[in-house]
Formats: structure tokens, C-alpha cells, sequence
């Protein structure tokens, strides 16, 4: 859920909760007012009685006047009351009342019920009217139930309207406040996602309030501190494949010199012996002439081998010669697919580790064609701007499923290990025939000036 809405109905729900306890107390304070009223009525009239028990005693009045509820008439603006005056000795009970029927009736019936349920509404209050120790008679008030009722309506309606206004109020108030406050969410999540996609060189502001600002403090810490390891990562890796092609140039020069002339030795010794044994011993000929083959074979294997380690077309051929022969040789090797070459653009200014770079992942990309993929054809666009290198690998093989899984083998691995260190970029996709496309991308000016920086 939202976090605003979410905000929001905790809000409306702690001020229903209020307005039910409100509710309950302002009805409650209804109660207790009408009988309070009640009440003071009820001494008003008492009084009234007792005076009027002393002005018969004094002879200002006939006792039949007794009781008088004239002056209460006349001095009570209350409606809604009954009084009834019963007295001590035998005699007719008397009472008075005073608008107990109300025609505008406002209140709901569900809302009477259940204060009758919960309230003693028209409750009966009385007391003795005495005159010198002697009890006259009792006099009581009973308050009108539709006049208690109204009150009690009024009261709760003022409250709903206050109430309604006052939570509207507020829950406008806090949805902009809270608003305010979580827009830089908004920022530290699009901050997020540019992190997620690589641009770990993005950092977020510094926002006003403390909890913000420590958030956005945190991740940028932590995005630094993940682009220095990047970076350190990416140094390593690439001084790990400096390192690699320099051993491998070695190798392929110890090859080259020391196993390449052994290998021309035995196969000049095999030869001469041949020729000895046709005239002194015809029985060794078969075997001199078995060496010679297996020699051959050797030599094949190791130049396959130094092709592997340093191809020497590279150095004395360029990248752009050096990748047409590698087509044209696995067009040679593997008669069950066809590997095409297109070149666009100039591949003489790039600087080193660049060419063997492409060289690299061009023949890793053919030999995975050729080992795991079911591809007829094969096409290796090289596409060579002023500022980007873009490769990309089609064939019409068919695969299942990307993304790969990440024991699949070295050989993505190892594009992987070649790109990310040159601030490259690698993508797999499907391509519309069914099969894989790769996509390496790779930025010149990057390179240009780290192979000046070194």
C-alpha cells in the first residue's frame, strides 16, 4: 500500500476511534445535564412550595391555594417538564406540565432506541416539601423523553459537524505534509535504479530532514565504496590479463623457439634415417616414415597451439587481416557452418588491449558456435566509430532459455573478465531466427587514455 494512503487510514481510524469516544461522552454529558437540570428544577419548584407553606402560615394565602404552580409557569422557561404534587395526608394528587410533545421530530429511530437502551431518559426525580419539621406532600419532575432526546441530538450533530470538518481539515493538512516530506523518496528511489542499472558515479543530494539525509548519506557512501571496489576490481582484472597474454606470448615464443626447432630436428633426423634405412636396412623404413607423420602432427598441434596463444597475424597483419584468416580458418576447420565477416570502420588507430580484445572474444564466440550451438551460419559484425567499438555475434542456432546459467562454462566467463575491465558492456539475447546474439560494446576514448596514462 501507499505509504500516504496507508498514513491516511490510520489517521481516519484513530479519529473514528476519537469520534466514538466523543460520541459516548457527549451523549454520556447529555444524560447527566438533563438530569442536573432536572434536578434544579426540582429544587426551584421544592421552594417555591415551602414559601408558599410559609405564607400560608403567616396568613398572606388560603391553604386551598396550596399548591400554586403559577409562579413556576411564569418564571420557568423550560419545556418539556411534568410536575405532580402528591400529598402526605388524603388528598388529590396535582401536576402541571409544560410543551412534553414535539412535532419536528429530527432524530433517527435507530438513535432513540438505543439511547433508551443505554440511558434512563425521562428519569423521575422527587422530594419531600416540609415546613417545620411537618411533610406536606412529595413533589416531583419528570423530564419530557422527546425533550431529553433533542438535546442529545443537537449535541451530536454539532459533534459529527465539528468532527467531520476537523478530520477533513487534518487529513487534507497531513496528506500535503506528508507529501512534502516523502518527496525525496521519489529521488532516492530513481537514485536507486540508476545504481541498479550501473551509473554508480550518481549521488543523491543532501535532503533537510535528518532521516533523509542519513539514508541518502548511507547510500552514497555505499555506492562509492562499490564503485572503488569496481574500480580496483576492474584494474586487477585488467593487469590479470596483461599479465595472461604476456605469459601466453611467452609461451608461445618458448614454443615457437625451443619445441618448434626440436620438433624440425626429429623431423630432419627421421628423414635422414628414412633415407640410410631404403639403402642399409629396408626394415626400419615403415617406422622413420611413422615419425615423420607423427612429427607432422605435432607441428600442426603446436602451430594450432600458437595461434591460440598469440596469433602472429595480429602483430604483423593488423586485427582486421587477422580476423578475416580466423573466419576463413574455421570456415576451413568446421564444413557444417558458415562464418561471414563484416568490418565497418577503421580498426588501424586502436590501441592495445583493444585489438586482442576483439580478437579474443571473436574466437572464443566461434568456437562456442562451433562446440554448443546446432547454427548453420554465423555472422560477426564489427562496427568501429570514434569513439565505440560495437561486436556483435549472430547465428541461427537455437536456444532455450537466457539468461545462461553461471556455470555454464569459461567462455562467457572470460568475455566477461575481457569487457568489464575496458568499461565495456555485454549483452545476450535472442535474435529472431531462434538463436544468440552477443553484443559487446566497448568505449575507444576510455582506452586511448588509459594506454596513455601508462
Amino acid at each position: 500500500m501507499n505509504l500516504k494512503l496507508h498514513l491516511l487510514v490510520r489517521i481516519v481510524l484513530v479519529a473514528i476511534l476519537c469520534l466514538i469516544v466523543t460520541t459516548a461522552y457527549v451523549l454520556f454529558r447529555a444524560d447527566q445535564q438533563a438530569k442536573q437540570e432536572t434536578a434544579v428544577i426540582l429544587e426551584s419548584v421544592a421552594k417555591q412550595l415551602e414559601v408558599q407553606l410559609l405564607q400560608i402560615n403567616m396568613g398572606m394565602k388560603v391553604a386551598k391555594s396550596f399548591p400554586d404552580f403559577g409562579l413556576w409557569k411564569e418564571t420557568q422557561s423550560s419545556s418539556g417538564v411534568c410536575l405532580r404534587f402528591i400529598p402526605a395526608e388524603k388528598g388529590i394528587a396535582q401536576g402541571v406540565c409544560r410543551g412534553t410533545k414535539w412535532s419536528d421530530q429530527a432524530w433517527s429511530d435507530f438513535f432513540e432506541t438505543a439511547y433508551r437502551a443505554i440511558f434512563n431518559a425521562g428519569y423521575e426525580s422527587s422530594r419531600q416539601v416540609s415546613y417545620k419539621g411537618k411533610i406536606h406532600g412529595i413533589i416531583s419532575v419528570t423530564p419530557s423523553i422527546e425533550r431529553e432526546l433533542k438535546h442529545a441530538w443537537d449535541s451530536l450533530c454539532v459533534l459529527l459537524e465539528l468532527s467531520v470538518i476537523t478530520i477533513f481539515a487534518v487529513c487534507l493538512l497531513v496528506y500535503f505534509s506528508i507529501n512534502r516530506a516523502l518527496h525525496p523518496a521519489q529521488t532516492i528511489v530513481s537514485g536507486l535504479k540508476k545504481l541498479q542499472a550501473g551509473d554508480l558515479s550518481f549521488r543523491l543530494p543532501d535532503f533537510k530532514l535528518t532521516e533523509w539525509h542519513i539514508t541518502s548519506q548511507a547510500i552514497n557512501e555505499l555506492a562509492a565504496s562499490q564503485q572503488a571496489l569496481i574500480s580496483d576490481r576492474q584494474q586487477l582484472t585488467a593487469k590479470l590479463l596483461t599479465v595472461q597474454e604476456q605469459e601466453q606470448r611467452f609461451l608461445a615464443r618458448e614454443l615457437h623457439d625451443e619445441l618448434g626447432q626440436c620438433l624440425a630436428s626429429i623431423n630432419a633426423l627421421a628423414t635422414s634415417i628414412t633415407q640410410t634405412a631404403e639403402q642399409d636396412c629396408p626394415v626400419l623404413v615403415d617406422d622413420a616414415k611413422s615419425i615423420s607423420r607423427l612429427n607432422a602432427q605435432m607441428m600442426k598441434s603446436v602451430q594450432a597451439i600458437l595461434v591460440r596463444l598469440r596469433p602472429a597475424d595480429l602483430n604483423e597483419l593488423g586485427l582486421e587481416l587477422s580476423l578475416h584468416s580466423l573466419v576463413a580458418d574455421w570456415n576451413r576447420q568446421c564444413q557444417l557452418i558458415h562464418f561471414q565477416l563484416v568490418i565497418k570502420g577503421d580498426c588501424q588507430p586502436l590501441y592495445e588491449p583493444l585489438p586482442i580484445t576483439l580478437f579474443r572474444i571473436t574466437q572464443e564466440c566461434l568456437t562456442n558456435i562451433s562446440k554448443h550451438s546446432s547454427a548453420k551460419s554465423a555472422v560477426v559484425n564489427v562496427d568501429i566509430t570514434t569513439q565505440l567499438i560495437t561486436l556483435t555475434v549472430d547465428d541461427d542456432g537455437d536456444i532455450s532459455s537466457l539468461p545462461f546459467p553461471t556455470s555454464s562454462g569459461f567462455g562467457l566467463l572470460g568475455i566477461r573478465e575481457r569487457v568489464y575491465p575496458l568499461n565495456g558492456t555485454l549483452t545476450l539475447t535472442k535474435n529472431q531466427s531462434g538463436g544468440l546474439c552477443l553484443k559487446v560494446t566497448l568505449p575507444i576514448n576510455h582506452r586511448e587514455e588509459q594506454s596513455h596514462d601508462s
